[in-house]
């Protein structure tokens, strides 16, 4: 069984537009963050897309998604995109759950990971996970950075980055 190690967490005080953790220790096989969130929506869109920035930058990368929403589901898959997103599918009042599972971070190996996003939209919620591959070789070291787009995390939102140790 894996070991979560709690490495840091960020609490908002006030809205913010991004978070970054930086100086990530390299000791673990794994890395998770954990985000608790209401997003501050600037329009009326449902959700935005949550970007990840690592080591400063937006890595080329490819892209699988599946959601459902409780009487659908769809998927799509898109590649060589310049950026990598994460659509969260919650906005305005309502708090959702952001889970970045990023595997072998510190190998030399292309970099793959996995986000699971969910949200309630008083009984209309979707769930959402996409797999990742961004086209880095470089271990993920020192930063790792989400921004909200064109919309910002609430106050009182939590991001939580945990290292994973093997059994």
């Amino acid at each position: 069984m894996a070991t979560y190690e709690p490495i840091a967490t960020t609490t908002l005080g006030s809205a913010a537009s991004t978070v970054t953790f930086s100086s990530i220790p390299q000791t673990y096989t794994d890395i998770k963050c954990v985000i608790v969130t209401q997003e501050v929506a600037s329009g009326s869109g449902l959700g935005e897309n949550l970007l990840v920035r690592v080591n400063n930058t937006l890595p080329t990368q490819s892209q699988t998604t599946i959601s459902g929403n409780g009487s659908s589901a769809s998927s799509n898959r898109k590649t060589s995109q310049s950026y990598g997103y994460i659509k969260i599918p919650f906005t305005g009042s309502n708090w959702g759950l952001v889970e970045i599972d990023f595997f072998n971070y510190t190998g030399s190996t292309f970099k793959t990971y996995l986000s699971s996003t969910s949200g309630d939209l008083n009984g209309s919620g979707e769930v959402i996970r996409t797999v990742h591959l961004a086209q880095m070789t470089t271990a993920i070291s020192n930063r790792i950075q989400f921004e909200a787009g064109s919309n910002s995390f609430a106050a009182g939102s939590t991001f939580t980055l945990y290292g994973i140790l093997k059994a």
